[in-house]
């Protein structure tokens, strides 16, 4: 097996962070467990075909003795017991970074993932910013503006929490005996390699997120590749600790499987409320009417299927004594328009105190000013104590039949949602190709997650041929083309600049009009994976 890199790019520290030792610990990464995530990948397929065909899910009756064990997770190191508001964004650019670092939150969600886009300048001065954050080194100058940014010393940093890329992305820049190696091992793998043994002495990690995960499988062999890389580099066993995100419909049937299996590492579940409900519209895409979701902007916490969700994530996390994370409020403060913080601000406050009082341990935002907002309804349930781990939600259990109960009705789908999620999908798109992964569009902020959602539901409503109650029209693959052709030329008119246009945001409609054309060889599981695909094409500089 050998390992080759692609270039190095413009960013100072590319040469140590690619060094020779370093790529040599990716490359046995790969040789290790490459092949297992080829298969878990594919058993994906499987799974879901399974699934769409019976048109349901259940718990699986061969796990039920882990799911009825008396067991627990390891327990938590001291720096990570009191997460009750997390902040999430991007690892490059620094200016973002150190924001984050600063901003009051007790974790930072260093984002690799849904919030970023993979190009290869993104993900090294990611982990340039990351491991300089770790030696608390992280500085930056503004040279458009003189400004200087450099991390906070009248008050604790936010502990940095990676989250790697998802088992399904590739990283064309690492090529392994000339194929493209896995993103996520290449980005857990450099991040480990260069801080584990600084992050390990000081107290502060190295933690994790991971992302995409279905199955226990899954879960296992992340517990097999931690196993492996503190073993390599001496670090103590169990060091490591991950939290999950739950933002798979098939991942909800299997929460106490994929916490016992990576039990010596895990430290909770995440509710990743927005990639849950596309995995659910994906899922069961093919599966008729019945999981046909309302409007994107009508689906709510409050729907009985997010409830037993989440419902059901505290309890299995607090009786196995891991965390339980809450998830993230789209909706973000415009400081030159007060109406619409105002309006941000409730919807949050409101988002938040629901979850504190549900028993979850802590949660999302994505803009620090809304980290005082999430501290204050949790401070109000926790008062001094640091989680609610004690609180071990007995009274709840769902069904297979709860976590199924998509909020479907007559009237409930709109060619005004279709034009709101098509205008999405092509402007985050666009971004996303610019170098971009996260922006705010319409005051909410938007990732790949939320785009996933809108390209999806529209790729569901052809097919099923689900009549908007507005226009009592058919969703047709015509009328979407038509409304996609009109969506781009208002965007067309809000950038203004014919060059950025061509160069984004046509390859962005093109791919959005062909994803979601009602067709099963048009339907891509990961939007991500065919933009992937597009940096690298004369079209789009990386």
């Amino acid at each position: 097996m050998s390992i080759t890199v692609s270039h190095l790019p413009n960013v100072e520290q590319a040469a140590s962070i690619l060094s020779d030792e370093a790529l040599a610990f990716v490359e046995k990464l790969h040789q290790s467990f490459a092949g297992t995530r080829d298969e878990v990948l594919a058993q994906r397929i499987t799974d879901r075909e399974k699934a769409a065909a019976a048109g349901t899910l259940d718990f699986n009756p061969a796990t039920a003795e882990i799911r009825n064990g008396d067991w627990k997770v390891a327990e938590a190191p001291a720096a990570l017991r009191d997460r009750r508001v997390e902040i999430t964004g991007p690892a490059s650019p620094a200016k973002m970074a150190i924001n984050a670092l600063n901003s009051g939150a007790k974790v930072w969600l260093a984002d690799l993932e849904d919030a970023s886009t993979p190009t290869w300048h993104n993900v090294i001065d990611a982990l340039a910013n990351l491991g300089d954050a770790a030696r608390g080194a992280l500085s930056f100058e503004d040279s458009s503006n003189g400004k200087s940014y450099t991390l906070r010393t009248d008050a604790p940093l936010a502990v940095v929490v990676v989250r790697p890329r998802g088992w399904h992305l590739p990283e064309d820049n690492v090529l392994i005996d000339g194929a493209s190696a896995v993103g996520a091992l290449v980005d857990f793998g450099l991040h480990f390699f260069h801080n584990a043994k600084v992050l390990s002495e000081s107290g502060q990690g190295p933690f994790y997120y991971l992302p995409k995960m279905e199955s226990a499988q899954e879960a296992a062999l992340w517990n097999k590749v931690f196993t492996f890389a503190e073993e390599e580099l001496g670090i103590k066993h169990g060091t490591i600790r991950a939290t999950m995100l739950i933002e798979t419909i098939p991942s909800a049937f299997q929460m106490d499987e994929m916490l016992y299996e990576l039990r010596d590492y895990a430290s909770g579940l995440n509710a990743g409320r927005w990639d849950y409900l596309f995995s659910i519209i994906k899922y069961f895409r093919t599966s008729g009417e019945k999981f046909i979701m309302p409007d994107r902007a009508d689906v709510a916490m409050t729907a009985p299927m997010m409830r037993a969700y989440t419902d059901l994530l505290v309890a299995t996390c607090h009786k196995r004594g891991a965390f339980a994370m809450g998830g993230m409020a789209a909706v973000i403060p415009n400081r030159r328009e007060p109406d619409v913080t105002e309006a941000a601000f409730k919807k949050v406050r409101n988002d938040k105190k629901r979850e504190a009082g549900d028993g979850f341990d802590g949660s999302w935002v994505a803009h620090p000013d809304l980290v005082s907002i999430c501290v204050e309804e949790f401070d109000a349930v926790l008062g001094e104590k640091p989680n609610q781990l004690d609180r071990l939600r007995p009274e709840v259990n769902v069904t297979p039949e709860q976590l199924l109960d998509v909020p479907s009705a007559p009237g409930s789908v709109t060619e005004a949602g279709v034009r709101a999620n098509l205008y999405v999908a092509v402007a985050y798109t666009a971004v996303w190709l610019s170098g971009n992964g996260a922006v705010a569009i319409h005051n909410l902020m938007e990732d790949a997650a939320t785009a996933e959602i809108s390209r999806s539901q529209i790729w569901q409503q052809i097919f099923n041929k689900v009549v908007a109650a507005d226009t009592s029209n058919t969703i047709t693959a015509e009328l979407v083309a038509s409304i996609l052709a009109e969506e781009v030329e208002k965007l067309r008119g809000e950038i203004a600049d014919d060059a950025r246009f061509a160069k984004y945001y046509e390859p962005a409609a093109a791919l959005i009009g062909k994803l979601v054309s009602g067709k099963d060889e048009d339907f891509e599981d990961f939007l991500t994976l065919p933009a992937y695909r597009l940096l690298s094409t004369e079209l789009v500089t990386r």
